[in-house]
């Protein structure tokens, strides 16, 4: 998405002209009620457009003969349900996207991205299809992204930079951001792990990519994963020419056991907050893998989204020579950046680096030191505890609309992570979530992300939606499961 422009109101306009607000509208209480709304709508229609400052309180409380009071208290409003925020000297900006439009062609006449079977380009089809409300899995809250912070990072990174660093580099990444990762890992997943050690990639997928060449170059044909995995990340493998053995997941995390049995070489992992479930991978878990004679490639998805538990340490942390470890911002930032890092075992270092090299000749440097220049100044943890709190609250809600709309559903992994899951019994998920596009909600089917049969689901995002929006989506859910012949109530069924 391009940057948006700072649109400001006609300075020889009012507030109240400027947003259409006519307090005779308005009822005789709920001034402040009646504010907010017809904010969040004008937000919603464009008229008050992303990044676009609220006129100020002071200007628009007098505009409507109102006190600033219910100015204040509107706007409070508004930054507490992620549709603006409040930065001090700068005003209170539009941070919420605008809505999209709800498709003006029958939905039966629309193309489904949804089937039993989903294709290599499932997720391009599923990103393209039209919906109000979008409750994907894996994308952060994008409103959040520190905009600011990243530019002030960015003039003071371009200010030091000599014409010599505008030419190749190294394809392992960037010095700078190496080291700044090397240290981010050691405070917050306790990984003791030398910078040059560590290799810049291209996001987690780039991980998985050079892996499953280096794999392929001796000989290995079979990764094993969890059940149920990443259906993205089992495409990757698949299109790379490895197989994906499925290996069952329950309330401990995966099976070891059954991963043994497999007689698969290698396996991919997500032991911090298995996706989709949310699971973490058990204390006695994590010793038997210690005891299996096989390397694992170890997704840290989602370990610093916590929110009702601990940490837990990252198994690179106890097996350095027997994991590969992948981590990147994409949850923490935006997964537009395409920035992450793979810490992989001394035996397959220079094979990757090889792989690298070929890939690419490396990512893009600025970017890299823009990230290193937050990493060390402290920016990024900052923005993790902001974002933190947002996500939070949103899984709050999340978590409520499903106890009042969907009362039966079973809610998994709401501890950490941007998601959550859920399951029920009866109909086809795919059904549902057909039925859901079809009423303006996007989510995904649990089925297509497992390979072995299992209860129907939906994995629900919240991180990168409002309340509101993730309090209405999740009664359109509701409807979308109570539309299917034999279901009473309006509501799932619960599978227990």
């Amino acid at each position: 998405m391009g940057r948006s422009k700072d649109v400001q109101p006609d300075r020889t306009k009012t507030g109240s002209d400027f947003l259409q607000l006519n307090l005779g509208d308005a009822p005789a209480g709920g001034l402040a009620d009646w504010l907010a709304q017809r904010l969040r709508m004008a937000i919603s229609d464009g008229s008050l457009p992303l990044g676009g400052r609220l006129p100020a309180t002071r200007a628009l409380a007098e505009d409507l003969r109102v006190s600033r009071g219910v100015v204040v208290e509107a706007y409070q409003r508004l930054i507490e349900d992620g549709h603006a925020d409040g930065r001090g000297r700068a005003g209170t900006v539009v941070v919420a996207a605008p809505a999209s439009p709800r498709p003006q062609e029958p939905a039966d006449r629309l193309p489904s991205p949804f089937g039993a079977d989903p294709d290599r380009d499932i997720f391009d089809a599923i990103r393209a299809a039209p919906a109000r409300i979008d409750l994907s899995p894996g994308v952060p809250d994008l409103a959040a992204f520190p905009r600011t912070a990243w530019l002030r990072a960015e003039r003071a990174v371009l200010s030091t930079l000599s014409p010599s660093d505008f030419g190749y580099g190294d394809p392992r990444g960037a010095p700078a951001l190496r080291a700044a990762v090397a240290n981010w890992v050691a405070r917050s997943r306790g990984i003791s792990v030398d910078p040059g050690e560590v290799i810049i990639v291209a996001g987690v997928a780039q991980s998985l990519a050079l892996l499953a060449m280096v794999l392929r170059q001796r000989g290995i044909s079979d990764v094993a994963v969890e059940d149920p995995s990443s259906l993205g990340a089992r495409q990757h493998l698949h299109y790379l020419g490895l197989s994906t053995p499925p290996i069952p997941v329950d309330g401990l995390g995966m099976r070891v056991d059954a991963l043994r049995e497999s007689g698969a070489p290698v396996v991919l992992m997500t032991p911090a907050h298995q996706f989709p479930t949310g699971v973490v991978l058990d204390g006695e878990r994590r010793r038997e893998l210690m005891r299996w004679d096989g390397l694992i490639i170890e997704d840290d998805y989602d370990a610093e989204h916590r929110y009702d538990r601990p940490p837990v340490p990252a198994l690179r942390s106890m097996l350095a020579e027997n994991v590969c470890y992948t981590g990147s911002v994409s949850k923490l930032l935006a997964p537009a950046l395409r920035v992450g890092w793979l810490l992989v075992p001394s035996e397959y270092r220079e094979e990757v680096v090889a792989a690298k090299r070929c890939a690419d000749l490396g990512n893009a440097v600025l970017p890299q030191l823009v990230l290193a220049h937050l990493m060390e100044s402290g920016e990024l943890e900052r923005q993790l505890r902001f974002v933190r709190r947002r996500h939070r609250q949103r899984r709050d809600v999340m978590i409520e609309a499903l106890r009042t709309h969907l009362p039966d559903a079973t809610v998994h992994g709401a501890a950490a992570g941007l998601h959550l899951m859920i399951t029920f019994a009866g109909e086809s998920d795919v059904d549902i979530a057909a039925r859901a596009l079809d009423m303006g909600v996007k989510v995904q089917p649990l089925s297509w992300h497992s390979q072995v049969s299992g209860p129907p689901g939906l994995v629900l995002g919240y991180a990168a939606n409002t309340p509101t929006d993730i309090a209405e989506g999740v009664e359109i859910l509701s409807r979308a499961a109570s539309a299917s012949p034999g279901r009473r109530g309006g509501r799932a069924t619960s599978r227990a």
